[in-house]
């Protein structure tokens, strides 16, 4: 064994226990998919009141028009019973909650306190969170006792916990709301305006003021509520009815492919037959690209260097953590793209098909074709994904900040990262490098596979290694068959820009 190799031998050992250790960690965090089901639940029911309050009088046949188009539309996009449905959803993922709870306090016993006693308090935390929503639901559906139940059984958890002291306060001033007779205290408004937001915040203050015959404030209420649940109309069908068109054109290609390639063979878009590319260097070279250029830039040197900035993240501006997540990426992405081009460059010049890319339309087609074919495969393997981790495995950290951000010039500077940053990075090195180069020892097919696991497990999320691993397969067919790296990154950057418009929209009512 070669020096060389030595030590590739050791610096893997050291990214597969980095790796590894990203790995089974993910598996005690939380999925997003909880989070992001409540989000759109929220919107749904900011949206639930759409016409501001008028006297009959009022009222013209434009009018009735208008109203009974909102109508349709509220029905539509809403269904026949969002509140109904909205307690059932808030009801659901309290019970995930449970099962995330007692499944860390399980891993708790058995293993380091310290470790688990975060994401403890983060369940605990929820779970509050969940009852206190969970019986204003209850309550404006007319369901008092129940909602009194909840309401009792979650103030005397609070009583013996560390903590809450803001939940507490607004759990009992929505008790006393709803008693009869019903008890306002002198700062009910002001605790209700701190620790509520949308729905929950509009149906609080609603009961305050009816109960307290504060008429101007309640009109005012109204109408604020009508123009916001008109606008949230429109939020949600972008991110519900224009998704579910595309997967349903998206659905009609794949199996206009599958039955194309049954039936036309190696004449078929899905071909992969004779498409390998002419690879001049061996094994070492994509070990040494793999390991050094990606995992050990991204996991241990780029941070590194990072962590000598003086810069605290957890005090800094949400600009402040945009611009680092941006430069991190970038940092990481010019180390890894110097470590391929000094490892090939004494190849040049390379064979006939390496890293082209080209504007034309055949790569816009195959861009495009490649999301809508992408559509209905990641919606169904993400059904079965649920089911196997249930909401665990972790996620994307990015995808929690961009839900939970509010500024514009650093989600700009996050969906840059995204949309634009991740895209040409990743696709030259795994579908521009890794894939082609796996095609000197593997069938297409193998190579697609392979290079496709490979980049779901760089992701470091054990939730998001099969959604990704089918996401890679579909850019890598797209690669191989396009021969155009434009296609590959057009259709990342659609995933990744499509998803994070997602993310804001459903922040945005929240």
């Amino acid at each position: 064994m070669t020096i060389k190799r030595l030590i590739l031998s050791i610096l893997t050992l050291v990214v597969v226990a980095l790796v590894g250790s990203s790995l089974i960690g993910s598996l005690g965090q939380p999925q997003i998919t909880n989070r992001l089901e409540l989000y759109q639940t929220n919107l749904v029911l900011l949206a639930t009141e759409t016409s501001p309050p008028v006297e009959s009088s009022d009222v013209t046949i434009d009018g009735e028009a208008v109203e009974s188009v909102q109508n349709q539309l509220q029905q539509s996009v809403l269904g026949e019973d969002p509140l109904g449905t909205a307690l059932e959803n808030y009801q659901s993922v309290r019970e995930d909650a449970q099962e995330n709870l007692t499944d860390v306090e399980i891993r708790m016993a058995s293993g380091s306190p310290t470790q688990y006693s975060n994401l403890i308090r983060q369940q605990e935390n929820l779970l509050w969170q969940l009852d206190m929503q969970i019986g204003l639901l209850q309550a404006v559906q007319g369901e008092t006792q129940p909602a009194q139940e909840t309401w009792s059984a979650l103030l005397t958890k609070l009583e013996r916990r560390e903590g809450g002291r803001a939940i507490a306060q607004t759990t009992t001033v929505l008790s006393n709301l709803w008693k009869e007779p019903p008890a306002v205290s002198d700062d009910a408004a002001a605790i209700l305006r701190t620790n509520l937001d949308g729905w929950f915040q509009d149906e609080a203050l609603a009961r305050l003021y009816t109960v307290t015959d504060n008429e101007t404030a309640l009109t005012a209420l109204q109408l604020n509520r009508a123009a916001i649940a008109r606008s949230t109309l429109i939020k949600l069908a972008l991110v519900g009815i224009l998704p579910a068109i595309a997967a349903i054109a998206g659905s009609g290609l794949v199996i206009f492919l599958l039955v194309q390639r049954f039936t036309q063979g190696k004449e078929a878009l899905l071909s992969l037959r004779n498409q390998a590319w002419e690879t001049p260097w061996d094994a070492e070279i994509i070990w040494q690209v793999l390991i050094v250029g990606f995992f050990l830039m991204g996991q241990l040197i780029v941070p590194l260097l990072l962590s000598f900035l003086p810069l605290s993240l957890e005090d800094s501006t949400s600009r402040a953590r945009a611009f680092y997540t941006l430069g991190y990426y970038l940092t990481m992405a010019t180390a890894g793209l110097l470590v391929l081009f000094f490892s090939i460059r004494k190849f040049r010049p390379l064979p006939k098909d390496w890293f082209r890319f080209q504007v034309n339309g055949r790569g816009l087609l195959w861009g495009i074709g490649g999301y809508l074919t992408a559509l209905p495969l990641m919606l169904g393997v993400s059904i079965v994904n649920q089911q196997i981790w249930q909401g665990q495995g972790g996620s994307n950290p990015l995808l929690q900040i961009v839900l939970e951000e509010n500024d514009p010039v650093a989600l700009g500077i996050f969906l840059f990262t995204a949309a634009v940053a991740a895209p040409v990075f990743e696709e030259l090195l795994f579908r521009g490098f890794l894939l082609p180069s796996l095609t000197r020892y593997f069938p297409v097919w193998g190579a697609i596979a392979l290079s496709a696991l490979v980049f779901a497990i760089a992701h470091l999320s054990l939730s998001e290694v099969l959604p990704l691993a089918v996401l890679g397969s579909v850019l890598g067919v797209v690669y191989v068959r396009s021969r155009n790296l434009m296609a590959p990154m057009l259709l990342h950057s659609l995933w990744n820009s499509i998803t994070m418009i997602g993310l804001f929209i459903l922040g945005s009512g929240n």
